[in-house]
């Protein structure tokens, strides 16, 4: 094998690696937004998981995360829930960051 298919095949492994990564990440950064739309709604224990459960199963409407964001949203519109589109947003971001940090380190 050449250095140049060596090191193609190296790109290919991270990149795969990558991928699985922010698979992950995205994962866990659901279940944290559910967890946290969950409190808001008022949903402990069981219901709090339920929920989180239906937000993860959004996910797979389409792909990005179009699909997550307009479903709590839509949820916290239907329960009076008074966090503007901005907050949401924002809180996916922070979100996401500690699903990174949470994989990162073994979390």
């Amino acid at each position: 094998m050449s250095s140049f298919d060596k090191r193609q095949e190296g790109f290919e492994k991270k990149f795969a690696h990558d991928q699985e990564l922010r698979f992950k990440a995205a994962a866990r950064r659901n279940k944290l937004l559910a967890l946290w739309a969950a409190e808001k709604l008022g949903k402990t224990g069981a219901d709090a998981e339920a929920y989180a459960r239906t937000v993860i199963a959004a996910d797979l409407e389409e792909s990005g995360d179009e699909d997550v964001f307009r479903k709590v949203q839509s949820d916290f519109n239907a329960a009076g829930v008074n966090q503007s589109e901005h907050q949401i947003r924002r809180t996916m971001d922070e979100l996401m960051a500690e699903a990174i940090k949470q994989i990162q380190t073994g979390a």
